[in-house]
């Protein structure tokens, strides 16, 4: 039996793609039919309109194409005019409700996830949808009344095209000499065999940069070298050891649909996850001094200081790229200046790029910076980034049904333990969880308890300034945690037995 409301992950709709099977969360060719249906019925209430015209897209999976399919299928039985957009990155078909004036997108994408997942993304000209939307059009399609209708036609466009004429656009006009202004640069682009090799190929390439030191720019939905993701060790690793081994002045590294990034540095160091957060904010308020950043509630102290020291301001909110995106757009409606919003993981979202998070838009910003400021120099703009001494990430899996409840009580009742505690200070900005901060006595950092954004999942985040802190924080919360029976620490014991 179809598990409907299973499919919903937060804003998007995931679920397993590759091989058929009665797994509840089999994307199947009906299955997939039904949400576009859905969709589109959503699509006509929201936007008060009969006639629509919707994009579609896929990355580079396996299943892809299969289910880009059965989607362009679905929406044509309905009457809507399809824009048919072949493997394209998630940016991109957002684009497609500004630059083609589609009254709707669905991109066929589970980002970062295993081969064998799926799913789907759904936009308007005002962003993605929200979760609240998600659920509504799952509830439309398992209610499956939908009556066919005429006129509908699909036409192929080759949209990825006009998406790397902006990119190429924007570093022209942001460095100014001419038709190629990267000469004389090399770039070396990983791309994990998803959508992002466009990058180097369109983008780059054209531009005069020298990209021969790129990697897995053909897309393979096997993923056979690494995970196409800038938090995964091995795809940053890997890297760094192309842009060294090649001799190039940065290095890129895009997710499977190019809507996160980290780079790397000419000397092979890591810019992700706070650096790579640092090095946008900077670029961000020199055009917006005062501004506030936006970013998710794991980001260091360290983090918060820079941008201080950059003239800005730092909103550390919830977890979840929609979140950090929506306070974003909030604060600008209220009259609070907001350039940026960004996760850790690399989504990252600038306002005058609509709001989006793009990866290669960020890649953009970056390289235009490094231009101007000469090849050796991109690093130095995180001069005065305090770095942590360690950080570890610890997860406790909830083994009750009501997990929510469980991980709420959880956290209620460490929040009165700790708070309890000699050396432990609550910080005064937790929007989900509790974060504490600790004294040079109790850990010397932080220590953030949350509960996941989707899985039954409590997550545990610390960062110390000094060795063996981070260790110090997980015993003092093994402590307390070991007495609860519904709830599966064994991960941190582990760790604190290494």
């Amino acid at each position: 039996m179809v598990n409907w409301k299973g499919f919903k992950s937060g804003t998007d709709i995931r679920g397993y793609g590759c091989v058929q099977t009665e797994d509840p969360l089999y994307l199947s060719d009906e299955v997939v039919a039904r949400m576009a249906k859905g969709f589109v019925c959503w699509l006509r209430t929201y936007t008060k309109k009969d006639t629509l015209t919707v994009a579609v897209g896929h990355d580079s999976r396996v299943s892809s194409e299969r289910i880009d399919a059965a989607v362009t299928a679905a929406l044509l039985s309905m009457g809507v005019c399809v824009k048919s957009c072949g493997m394209s990155s998630t940016p991109a078909m957002f684009l497609t409700t500004v630059e083609l004036s589609c009254d709707g997108a669905v991109q066929i994408t589970a980002s970062h996830h295993p081969m064998d997942k799926n799913g789907l993304k759904f936009f308007t000209r005002d962003g993605g949808l929200e979760g609240g939307d998600i659920a509504a059009i799952l509830t439309l399609a398992e209610a499956n009344d939908f009556p066919d209708a005429e006129g509908g036609k699909a036409e192929s466009v080759d949209f990825m095209e006009t998406y790397a004429a902006i990119l190429r656009r924007q570093i022209r006009d942001g460095i100014g000499g001419g038709e190629q202004p990267l000469l004389g640069y090399k770039i070396a682009v990983d791309a994990g065999n998803g959508v992002g090799g466009f990058y180097a190929k369109n983008v780059l390439a054209p531009l005069g940069a020298d990209i021969s030191g790129s990697r897995f720019l053909e897309p393979d939905g096997t993923f056979p070298n690494h995970i196409a993701n800038p938090e995964d060790k091995t795809a940053m690793r890997m890297a760094a050891e192309a842009t060294v081994d090649s001799g190039a002045d940065l290095g890129i590294v895009f997710d499977t649909d190019v809507d996160r990034a980290g780079c790397v540095d000419a000397k092979g160091v890591e810019i992700n996850r706070n650096r790579l957060v640092a090095l946008a904010a900077a670029i961000a308020l020199e055009d917006c001094p005062g501004g506030t950043v936006v970013t998710d509630s794991v980001t260091s102290d360290g983090l918060q200081k820079f941008i201080e020291a950059h003239g800005g301001k730092h909103l550390r909110f919830k977890r979840g790229y929609k979140n950090v995106i929506d306070k974003m757009i909030e604060l600008n409606k209220a009259g609070e200046s907001c350039p940026l919003a960004m996760e850790t993981s690399g989504h990252a979202a600038f306002r005058e790029n609509y709001n989006l998070d793009d990866g290669a838009y960020l890649m953009t910003r970056i390289i235009i910076r490094m231009a101007k400021l000469g090849k050796e120099n991109l690093s130095a703009l995180l001069d005065g980034l305090a770095v942590p001494a360690e950080e570890n990430e610890v997860r406790f899996r909830i083994l009750s049904e009501d997990f929510r409840t469980v991980g709420e009580q959880f956290i209620e009742s460490w929040t009165a333990f700790a708070g309890a505690l000699a050396g432990y200070t609550v910080a005064p900005d937790n929007y989900e969880g509790v974060r504490f901060s600790t004294d040079a006595d109790a850990g010397d950092g932080w220590i953030l308890v949350r509960l996941s954004v989707h899985d039954p999942v409590i997550v545990i985040n610390a960062e110390s300034n000094t060795q063996g802190g981070t260790l110090q924080m997980l015993q003092t919360l093994y402590a307390f945690t070991k007495k609860y029976t519904d709830i599966d620490y064994s991960k941190l014991t582990s760790l604190l037995k290494e």
